[in-house]
């Protein structure tokens, strides 16, 4: 399952996206701001592969994102999308 997430982690909505990720075994996709979740240790412990999209982060400033996160084009999130299960979110 990939939840995709564009809140950020000062958000309400941004923190349940995450939880629901982490409770459903589940992959991220993070967008628009759901980006600075790739900073520090903010998904510290988060089992799934985690995507964040290249150019929301580069507009965002974040330049050190953890270690283990893919950087992703627009059109690489399409297919990913496109070959998951399922896909829910926009938290």
């Amino acid at each position: 399952m990939l939840i995709i997430v564009k809140s950020g982690p000062d958000t309400a909505e941004g923190r349940r996206g995450v939880k629901l990720a982490r409770d459903m075994a589940g992959d991220l996709l993070l967008m628009q701001n759901a980006v600075y979740f790739a900073e520090k240790e903010r998904l510290e412990g988060f089992c799934g592969s985690v995507y964040v999209l290249d150019e929301d982060e580069k507009l965002r400033g974040v330049t050190e994102i953890q270690k283990g996160i893919k950087t992703i084009s627009y059109h690489e999130a399409v297919e990913l999308m496109a070959e998951a299960d399922k896909a829910t979110g926009a938290f």
